[in-house]
C-alpha cells in the first residue's frame, strides 16, 4: 500500500504543482514561502542537535506551545524546528514561537520533496502531535535514523476503523513511531490495537495549554467601549454556527437593550460574510480589521483579526467556544479558561471531550446545544454576576492544574531527546 502511495505521489507531481498555485489564489498558501511546501528550505540549519516538532494546524500547534516553551528553557543546546499545513497555522506561530524556534510549512508527501527536506534538516527526533500521520514523511524520516514520537495522539472511530481495515500493509507506517503518549486511556488503546508500540497515556497536551498572550491595550479599548452594555462572546465560530449565534442574539435581544454580541471567527477572512449576514438581519455591524471599535448603537461586533483571542477572553466575562455545534472536532477550551472567562461549550466537542468534560464538571462551563440554549445560559449569567466569577474561577484552576501533565509528557519524551552538550557543536 505504502509503494502504491509513493507511486501515486510521484506521477501526480504536476497536478500537485498545479493544485498548490490554485491554493494560492484561495489564500491557502503563502506565495513567498511555497517553495517550503516543495522541501526547500526558508532558513539555514542551526548547529547542533534538533528537535522537530509537527503540527496540522493552529489548534495543534497552539497545543505544542508549552512543550516548546519547556524544551527551550530544558535544553537551549536544542534547536527547535516547528512545521504546520496552514497559513493560519504560520501566522500564529510568527506571533507565538519562542525565540530561537524556527517555524516551516511541512513538505507535500513525495518523495522528492521530503528527502529534500529532510537532508536539510537533519532532525535528531521528531515529536508530532495528533495523528497527521503523512506515510512518505513518517517512513522517510524513519529511515534517515529520526526517533519518532506522537504526542496527545488521537483518532475518531471512523480514522480508526479505515486504519484498522489495512492495519497490515500500514505496518512500517506504525512501527516508525519509537512511542505513542495517547490522549486519553481511551485512545491509547485504540492505537495498540492498530500495532503501535510503546504507547501510554501520561498526561494530556491540551489540558497543559499555555495562557493565550493578552495584550492589555486592546482590553482597554474593548472595555472601554463596551461601557458596561451586557455582552457575551462567540469565539472561533465556523460556518453554520455564526446564524445559530445571531439567533440567540435576537432572543436575548427581545429583553436586554443594548446587548453586545461579539463574533470571533475561526478564519477571519470570513470577517465580511459575517457582516454581510448580520446586516442582513438588520443587525447593526462594526468590523475590528476595519479599525473599528462597537458604538453605542452597534448590536454585532465582529473580531476579524489574529492574535487578540486572549483579548477578547479577558475582556468578555461569557463566552461561548463555538467550533462545537458543526462537527469540526470543537477547539480547546483550556485557553480561554486560563484568562477566566465563564464558558459555554456545545455538544460536538471530540478532540477535546476531556477537558470539556473536567470544566463542566468543576462548574467552570455549562453545556449547550442550540440557540435556545445558547441565549438562556448567557441570560441567567448576565443575571448573575457571583456565578460568572465563580466559573472563571474554576476555569483558571483547572487549567493550572492541567499544566501538570506537561512534567509527565516531558519525562516521557527524555529518553528519546539527543544528550545534553554544553554548547552547540558544529553540525553533523
Amino acid at each position: 500500500m505504502l509503494t502504491l502511495y509513493r507511486g501515486t505521489a510521484i506521477a501526480l507531481g504536476p497536478l500537485i504543482d498545479a493544485y498548490l498555485r490554485r491554493r494560492i489564489g484561495r489564500g491557502k498558501e503563502d506565495p513567498a514561502r511555497l517553495e517550503e511546501r516543495r522541501g526547500v528550505p526558508g532558513r539555514p540549519r542551526p548547529n547542533g542537535p534538533l528537535a522537530w516538532l509537527h503540527a496540522a494546524s493552529v489548534g495543534e500547534s497552539v497545543a505544542l506551545l508549552p512543550l516548546i516553551e519547556r524544551l527551550r528553557a530544558d535544553r537551549p543546546d536544542l534547536a527547535i524546528l516547528v512545521t504546520t499545513g496552514t497559513v493560519t497555522s504560520a501566522a500564529t506561530m510568527a506571533r507565538r514561537l519562542p525565540d530561537g524556534a524556527i517555524h516551516q510549512f511541512v513538505p507535500v508527501d513525495r518523495p522528492a520533496w521530503v528527502r529534500r527536506f529532510l537532508a536539510h534538516w537533519r532532525p535528531d527526533v521528531g515529536i508530532w502531535v495528533e495523528s497527521d500521520l503523512w506515510p512518505t514523511l513518517v517512513t522517510e524520516a524513519a529511515a534517515a535514523g529520526v526517533r519518532l514520537a506522537l504526542v496527545d495522539a488521537r483518532m475518531s472511530e471512523g480514522a480508526f476503523r479505515r486504519w484498522h481495515r489495512f492495519r497490515r500493509l500500514a505496518r512500517p507506517l506504525f512501527a516508525a513511531f519509537e512511542r505513542v503518549l495517547a490522549s486519553s486511556p481511551a485512545q491509547a488503546e485504540r492505537f495498540r490495537a492498530l500495532g503501535f508500540r510503546d504507547v501510554s497515556f501520561v498526561g494530556n497536551l491540551k489540558a497543559a495549554g499555555a495562557p493565550p498572550p493578552v495584550d492589555a491595550g486592546v482590553v482597554a479599548a474593548l472595555t472601554g467601549a463596551i461601557a458596561g452594555r451586557p455582552v457575551w462572546l462567540a469565539a472561533n465560530t465556523h460556518p453554520g454556527e455564526d446564524e445559530v449565534v445571531f439567533d440567540a442574539h435576537a432572543r436575548l435581544a427581545a429583553s436586554r437593550p443594548g446587548l453586545l454580541t461579539i463574533v470571533a471567527p475561526r478564519h477571519p477572512d470570513r470577517g465580511k460574510a459575517i457582516a454581510e449576514l448580520a446586516a442582513g438581519r438588520s443587525l447593526t455591524v462594526a468590523r475590528r480589521s476595519l479599525g473599528e471599535l462597537p458604538g453605542q448603537d452597534t448590536a454585532v461586533y465582529v473580531a476579524d483579526t489574529l492574535g487578540e483571542m486572549g483579548a477578547l477572553y479577558a475582556g468578555v466575562p461569557i463566552t461561548f467556544l463555538a467550533g462545537s455545534l458543526v462537527p469540526v472536532g470543537g477547539h480547546n477550551p483550556i485557553e480561554p479558561a486560563h484568562a477566566g472567562t465563564a464558558l459555554l461549550l456545545g455538544p460536538l466537542m471530540p478532540n477535546n471531550r476531556d477537558s470539556a468534560d473536567a470544566l463542566i464538571a468543576a462548574g467552570a462551563a455549562r453545556p449547550v446545544e442550540d440557540a435556545a440554549s445558547i441565549a438562556a445560559a448567557v441570560d441567567a449569567l448576565l443575571d448573575d454576576p457571583e456565578a460568572v466569577r465563580t466559573m472563571a474561577g474554576e476555569a483558571r484552576r483547572v487549567a493550572a492544574e492541567g499544566r501538570r501533565g506537561l512534567d509527565h509528557i516531558l519525562d516521557a519524551l527524555a529518553p528519546m531527546l539527543p544528550p545534553s552538550s554544553p554548547s552547540p557543536g558544529p553540525g553533523r
